[in-house]
């Protein structure tokens, strides 16, 4: 529970999405953090990607389960999404550089939030040298939220959206 459910929902803390915002989990594994926040927001739509068929076929089983009419999921690589979404989340599936490329153009421009789109990443440790070349990145301790020791070491990372113009 709380190495999975509790973790994903940190995003949770930080942010309330509105009615009728788009959210693609990228590397979604066993459905984390896409359908505890599919679960907590309802009137939100969530995407579920990942490019391993098996892991695709049981968050499928979950879904269906728990009769989630506000997930889709997709059994692919995110590079092969051509959607757009007001965020993007994930959880640790790789560094920051290498994520950031396999997102790029999948975020709108338009906001219905009182923060910029862009990606909310789950991940532990001293992420100070993964994210030196993201000067617009914000981390937010999970320890702020959640007192539990496994929250220790795990942050959640707010990357908005860089506008060019």
């Amino acid at each position: 529970y709380l190495r999975h459910v509790l973790h994903s929902l940190g995003i949770a803390k930080f942010i309330q999405f509105k009615e009728g915002s788009t959210v693609l989990d990228v590397g979604t594994g066993g459905g984390f953090p896409g359908i505890p926040l599919a679960i907590f927001f309802p009137e939100v739509e969530f995407t579920l990607v990942d490019s391993i068929g098996k892991k695709i076929k049981v968050v499928n089983e979950v879904v269906e389960g728990l009769q989630l009419t506000n997930v889709k999921t997709i059994n692919a690589r995110v590079e092969e999404i051509p959607d757009r979404f007001d965020f993007i989340v994930s959880r640790a599936v790789a560094a920051m550089p290498t994520f950031v490329h396999w997102v790029k153009g999948k975020i709108k421009k338009e906001s219905k939030h009182d923060i910029r789109n862009g990606i909310l990443y789950l991940k532990g440790g001293d992420l100070q040298d993964e994210l030196k070349e993201y000067r617009n990145a914000e981390i937010f301790e999970l320890t702020n939220y959640f007192k539990e020791d496994f929250f220790e070491t795990k942050k959640m990372v707010y990357m908005p959206l860089k506008y060019k113009g």
